[in-house]
């Protein structure tokens, strides 16, 4: 909403990138932990060291609740829905929340993938060394920060739908089969080299996603709809991606198999994309013959 004209993906992807920065600082002290700390002390006492310094935040995020200001669209609606009628909406608009969920899909999949799972995978099923694998995550992490405000722009430059029909078709092309690379010829390069592919397609899809989400949404419950579609989202797809990769290649005694899971997010996408996208022209189409017809 403060967003200048035709600059609305790449402000809001900054939401994303900001987040990266998270990604950054927990591999590099994840890293750090590696190096200074014998695996024993770590299991034992070291892996709290994170959360005690993950806490040292909490006051600043106080303080920013207490200085953040509303935006003038907000501020300049007369009536504000009561909880009952956000949820009366949301219910009324509910095709929208699901096929918002499963645009989403990709998103969180990917994510998790790349980044919560990567080191896991790394170590626990390719052999690396703890300390190669977080630092592939921590390159990963500045990958994505540079790629979520290119895809931002790319989605105002050029429309966000060409953008995510783009990359959903390369996810569903190609992540099994760098997938397999990897599993094939296991190391840090290789494992570099496809985790960054990997957040190329996150990045420039995530980028567009986030202000197509919020475009579609209704406005009257845009951050209340925006909000359940993502978080049912992360619960779905995104929360059970390491447990779905572990189980995968368990089952199938393929390493490469989390790549079906990301091809089965990337085509929940690719058809939510198309079907809301479609919906939005027909409901465009009505408002001008409806126009037309006064």
């Amino acid at each position: 909403e403060i967003a200048t004209p035709g600059r609305k993906g790449f402000y809001t992807s900054w939401q994303s990138a900001s987040q990266q920065v998270a990604i950054m600082v927990a591999a590099a002290m994840g890293f750090a932990l590696n190096a200074v700390l014998e695996e024993s002390a770590i299991r034992e006492w070291g892996w709290r060291i994170p959360f005690l310094f993950g806490c040292l935040i909490v006051p600043f995020i106080f303080f920013l609740r207490r200085k953040l200001e509303e935006t003038e669209e907000f501020s300049a609606r007369r009536h504000h829905l009561e909880m009952r009628q956000v949820f009366k909406t949301l219910l009324a608009n509910w095709q929208v929340v699901v096929a918002g969920m499963l645009m989403v899909a990709m998103t969180t999949t990917a994510f998790y993938l790349i980044t919560v799972y990567a080191p896991t995978f790394g170590k626990k099923v390719l052999m690396l060394s703890a300390s190669d694998s977080l630092l592939v995550t921590l390159l990963v992490a500045i990958s994505n920060f540079i790629w979520l405000p290119v895809g931002g722009a790319l989605s105002d430059r050029f429309g966000r739908k060409p953008v995510l029909i783009a990359m959903t078709l390369l996810a569903l092309a190609t992540s099994y089969p760098a997938l397999t690379l990897l599993a094939n010829a296991p190391s840090f390069s290789m494992m570099l080299s496809v985790l960054l592919w990997l957040s190329f397609l996150y990045g420039l899809y995530n980028g567009a996603m986030i202000p197509a989400l919020t475009e579609i949404m209704p406005a009257e419950v845009r951050v209340a709809g925006f909000s359940l579609a993502y978080s049912l989202a992360t619960a779905v797809f995104g929360g059970f991606t390491p447990v779905m990769s572990t189980a995968l290649i368990e089952y199938t005694g393929d390493k490469a198999s989390p790549g079906y899971w990301m091809s089965f997010a990337a085509v929940c996408a690719l058809l939510a994309t198309l079907y809301l996208y479609r919906r939005r022209a027909m409901s465009l189409q009505n408002i001008v013959k409806s126009q037309g017809a006064a």
